[in-house]
């Protein structure tokens, strides 16, 4: 029987993250990247419920294009649980979705993370958010800062955080209509592997590149176009591989004139949000406590 929770049917938000800045200064024996980042929420989020199923399994309630159900990364989180735990319970997930997938906003990530979040909470398996994050790792690179909840500076693969507290603002952000493959980008001959580390102080102070910029531009001429149109509006940048970028306005009169004429470009898919320090999924646990 599952455990009587006000949260089952309820939908719960599943962020977007932006790279503020991302150096790679190195790389591990194994072959991964070592990086430095700052991730930063956005209120664009998708939204999740969990319904109660009494045969003990994990299904997905509505499709996904191109993401079958054993593959997607909830489904995979909520079974990852189980076998963790030995929790007999079962859950029926449906999600709305909004992020656009492969646009390097972490939504798959994030569902994975809000599915590890949620169902710890309706299950009744007080695990510690450390332990969910050392599952999420488990599942992708980008999970634990998820689960973690808070503006952060990443280093390692991403998974040593700290927080950190960037000005919060509009932002506009642009999909183009492509999809960056982000194990293309890290193997590229001309990537930038030996940027010299920086310090917090020295991001705060306007240190802010991102090292796979120069190669995704070249390889995907519909990002460079994208930069180029959100850049006659403030300072454009690229989030993480791309294929998104972004710009961060200060009033939201400014953010919604480059929305509006951008929105009419057809450069692609255009969204207008706001960045925020906390993830919106610990606001809505908090305000639930």
């Amino acid at each position: 029987m599952q455990n009587d929770h006000s949260g089952w049917g309820r939908k719960w938000p599943a962020p977007a993250k932006l790279n503020l800045m991302l150096r790679i200064v190195g790389r591990r024996p194994d072959g991964y990247h070592l990086l430095q980042t700052v991730f930063q929420f956005v209120e664009l989020s998708d939204m999740i419920s969990f319904y109660p199923s009494d045969n003990g399994l994990v299904t997905r309630l509505n499709t996904l294009v191109g993401v079958p159900e054993q593959d997607d990364l909830m489904v995979r989180a909520a079974n990852l649980l189980k076998s963790e735990t030995g929790c007999a319970l079962g859950v029926k997930i449906e999600i709305d979705k909004h992020i656009p997938m492969g646009g390097g906003l972490g939504g798959g990530s994030s569902d994975a993370a809000t599915v590890l979040v949620i169902l710890n909470k309706l299950w009744d398996l007080n695990l510690s958010k450390e332990t969910l994050m050392q599952l999420g790792l488990r599942l992708g690179a980008d999970v634990p800062i998820f689960v973690y909840g808070h503006a952060a500076w990443a280093e390692g693969v991403g998974e040593k955080v700290v927080n950190i507290y960037p000005k919060e603002q509009w932002v506009v952000l642009i999909k183009p209509e492509c999809h960056v493959n982000t194990a293309e980008i890290f193997s590229t001959n001309e990537l930038t592997r030996d940027s010299e580390s920086i310090t917090i102080s020295d991001f705060m102070a306007g240190q802010q590149r991102n090292d796979c910029l120069d190669v995704v531009c070249q390889k995907y001429p519909s990002v460079k176009r994208a930069l180029a149109e959100l850049s006659k509006y403030s300072e454009a940048k690229l989030t993480g591989t791309g294929a998104c970028v972004f710009a961060q306005f200060d009033s939201e009169e400014s953010a919604v004139r480059a929305f509006q004429s951008i929105a009419i470009t057809e450069i692609g898919e255009v969204f207008l949000t706001k960045s925020v320090n906390e993830s919106p999924l610990l606001f809505e646990l908090g305000n639930e406590c």
